[in-house]
């Protein structure tokens, strides 16, 4: 038995002394520390940290000792759901059948209702059956189409600032991701340029998104011209995200779908949502459109990992996009009335915020007296001293630095009172400037 042992003890040593003895030595370590769980998830360390995380616990601290905070945050619709929507849906749920299992894809009727949808807004024609597929949100669809069509290593080309989840779906599948600026349009699509000729391997999707997320800014059909121009010379996926597509405000230029552009569904998917339109974000109800072959790879995904939204709720979707529209007008007028008084009365606060075209946000650059400690140490300034949350521009990437995001999610009142409380603070005397390095110790 010894001889055993120590003959097996030469075979280590021998295998130690090889050249590629360190794999062996690695492969040992594992195998020792293999009782331990593994607790340093891949995935989860690509994630860089949460910028807005910071923001949220001061906010949760500060209500805790019962202040009162003006939240503007996160985009969160605070008006009501339209009767009409949740009377279908309160309809359907007395039906025992409606409990059971959905379609993934989304039932026939809503994404019917999501074509005539686009037929109605866009003119744009749609196959329910094979172009259509409702997902649980604009972003859940998102991901997973991400999850879908992505290889380890593959190079994506998404704009910076963004929304995370055009970066962080990707990051989570494998991707590479190519940062490019997307301070305005012109120079989204100037970057792109560049970003195709300096990488590799080659980009296999590209991002688009307007109105956007955060910067309000919106586009015309030439800006999509070019972007379907782009990615059918360079063989590349765009996803296009429009989940702002009817929170507008110059009626006479509503914004335009990538699919008013001849030959856009050869390389295109679009999203939307139902969140803002109609009020319904925590209804988790939004549907993908366009190329063929990204919809029926998005489907693939979900049939393995959801089984639809509950019955009712897409019924009371379906009852949403073929009701009524003048509640979508209402809502959009009420956004207008919240841009119009949160742009006068920070003005006359003295933190002067251009006027978004669109979306439910205001980006708004940090007022110059308090610029040097950035969009993070600004948001929480804001938040200690006047009581109003706001997103700092560092959260949407490296390009929002100087800026930070103010959804419109408070009403007219508590828009006021912000400004109030943001005059205060930014009258503050400079040895008092809650900015300032001594007061940041």
């Amino acid at each position: 038995m010894a001889v055993a042992v120590n003959a097996c003890r030469s075979d280590i040593d021998a295998l130690h002394n090889r050249p590629d003895g360190f794999a062996v030595r690695a492969m040992i370590a594992r195998r020792k520390s293999s009782s331990a769980m593994q607790t340093d998830f891949h995935r989860i360390r690509r994630l860089p940290p949460y910028v807005f995380e910071e923001v949220n616990r001061l906010k949760a601290e500060a209500r805790a000792r019962g202040e009162d905070i003006i939240d503007f945050g996160m985009g969160n619709p605070d008006m009501p759901t339209p009767q009409h929507i949740i009377d279908k849906l309160i309809e359907t749920a007395r039906d025992p059948r409606s409990n059971r299992y959905s379609a993934s894809r989304g039932i026939k009727g809503l994404r019917r209702a999501m074509a005539a949808y686009y037929e109605r807004r866009f003119g744009v024609t749609l196959n329910p059956d094979s172009e259509v597929i409702a997902t649980l949100g604009s972003k859940e669809g998102f991901a997973n189409l991400a999850q879908a069509i992505t290889a380890p290593g593959d190079t994506i080309l998404v704009p910076n600032p963004a929304y995370p989840i055009h970066a962080f779906g990707f990051i989570l599948a494998g991707a590479a991701i190519r940062h490019v600026n997307a301070t305005s349009p012109e120079e989204y699509l100037r970057g792109l340029d560049r970003a195709v000729r300096h990488s590799v391997p080659k980009p296999t999707a590209l991002v688009v998104n307007y109105p956007s997320n955060p910067t309000a800014q919106v586009v015309g059909l030439d800006f999509y011209k070019e972007i379907v121009a782009f990615a059918k010379k360079h063989e590349i996926w765009v996803l296009s995200d429009l989940a702002y597509a009817d929170i507008y405000f110059d009626d006479a230029n509503p914004p335009p779908s990538i699919f008013q552009v001849d030959g856009a569904k050869e390389v295109a998917v679009e999203f939307q949502s139902l969140s803002k339109s109609y009020a319904m974000p925590g209804w988790r109800m939004g549907f993908a459109a366009g190329n063929k072959t990204l919809i029926a790879a998005l489907g693939r995904i979900k049939s393995y990992l959801d089984y639809g939204a509950y019955t009712p709720v897409q019924v009371a979707a379906t009852a949403a996009l073929n009701g009524p529209q003048d509640c979508v007008d209402g809502m959009r007028a009420i956004y207008k009335a919240r841009r119009d008084v949160l742009v006068e009365s920070m003005a006359r606060a003295g933190w002067n915020i251009p006027s978004p075209p669109a979306s439910m946000f205001a980006w708004a650059p940090i007022p110059e007296s308090h610029r040097d400690g950035g969009s993070l140490e600004f948001a929480k300034q804001l938040l200690i001293h006047a009581k109003v949350a706001v997103a700092p521009g560092l959260g949407f990437g490296e390009y929002g630095e100087g800026y930070v995001r103010i959804a419109l999610v408070e009403n007219e009142h508590r828009i006021r009172q912000a400004a109030r409380n943001v005059k205060k603070f930014l009258s503050l005397r400079s040895n008092e400037h809650p900015c300032t390095p001594e007061l940041m110790k």
